[in-house]
């Protein structure tokens, strides 16, 4: 597997992500395998932290959670040329920055957060998706204190 075939899917989910004319968010995820969103950081901080979400389903609802609570803007990738790539494993690590409010508080941070993506050939009954790369496993590392600080409404007060 080359290096540029393994970005293509993940430059995918990051133009969904970023763009709001861009691929569908869950067309950039596999079927079969099983697809996994997984944010890592302690659940009881938020509803979308610390537990796998699995299959297009549980994908959906881990992003639905996500938009529900936050608001993502000024989103942004390092250069491909800065991404480690493993071709053995499939998998992609990347570092990006945005701006974070928790809606209730609309409380801000900037941020860097950390994605590893596993990409993986899609197994699936639709013969023009059979056999394309597409994220399987999408783990976020952020920070997780900011967003429970800002859904407290304590954010702000602790940065000054």
């Amino acid at each position: 597997m080359t290096r540029q075939l393994l970005q293509e899917p993940v430059q995918d989910l990051l133009q969904s992500l970023t763009n709001p004319d861009g691929p569908d968010l869950l067309s950039t995820f596999t079927t079969n395998p099983q697809p996994l969103a997984h944010e890592h950081g302690l659940p009881q901080l938020a509803p979308f932290l610390g537990r796998p979400f699995y299959g297009q389903e549980g994908v959906s609802t881990y992003f639905d959670l996500l938009s529900s609570h936050l608001q993502i803007e000024n989103m942004t990738f390092e250069s491909e040329e800065t991404w480690v790539i493993d071709e053995t494993c499939m998998g992609i690590a990347l570092r990006g920055t945005g701006t974070f409010t928790w809606k209730e508080t609309q409380q801000s941070w900037n941020e860097t957060f950390f994605y590893r993506i596993k990409v993986a050939e899609d197994v699936s009954d639709d013969s023009e998706k059979n056999g394309s790369l597409k994220v399987s496993e999408y783990h976020v590392w952020a920070d997780t204190g900011a967003a429970y600080l800002a859904s407290l409404g304590k954010l702000n007060g602790t940065l000054e």
